[in-house]
């Protein structure tokens, strides 16, 4: 079985519970699976060891963070060098015409911008959690809500997340094979 990283860059949390959910499905089919957060990597890190690696990061304010890209800076030729999958969490992918990589704006902009080609990539709704956010936050997010017809009703929390889709993707994942 292959022995596979998984790096998760979560704002809220909903990053980590995707990348959880495919921890989990791995193991359950003998896969050697760790489970790494991005901000704890130390700049030394390295990706020897490992068959396969699994990249889930969040959009936030229409960017992903500036860690993402120093780490895929450090290491694109590692991870060109072998199989590799990202895969990007936001709420603009609560919409059907904008949930794969070739229609959402975020995953598109992360193909110009990376000098890194994954295998295989993905794009999942994330969650709308006004109870985490400050008060600036709230309100920049509900107007965000409001012209892209969301919700914003503040006293609640959304998730728009597909488990389906989740899951079906983690086949994938459990699929692929070493370079």
């Amino acid at each position: 079985m292959a022995r596979y990283l998984m790096i998760y860059h979560s704002r809220e949390g909903q990053t980590f519970k995707i990348m959880s959910r495919f921890a989990e499905q791995l193991k359950a089919t003998d896969h050697e699976v760790e489970l790494l957060a991005l901000p704890e990597l130390a700049e030394s890190f390295s990706l020897a060891g490992y068959d396969i690696a699994v990249i889930g990061a969040s959009v936030r304010y229409g960017h992903f963070s500036p860690l993402l890209y120093q780490f895929i800076e450090r290491h694109h030729h590692a991870l060109d060098a072998m199989t590799s999958v990202f895969f990007g969490v936001n709420l603009t992918a609560r919409k059907p015409e904008k949930n794969t990589p070739e229609t959402n704006a975020y995953m598109k902009k992360f193909a110009l911008k990376s000098p890194w080609v994954p295998d295989l990539q993905g794009v999942f709704a994330g969650a709308c959690i006004y109870s985490k956010y400050t008060w600036y936050d709230k309100a920049v997010i509900r107007f965000i809500m409001k012209l892209t017809k969301g919700p914003t009703d503040t006293s609640k929390d959304y998730e728009f997340t597909d488990w389906e889709r989740v899951d079906s993707f983690a086949l994938k994942l459990a699929q692929l094979s070493s370079k």
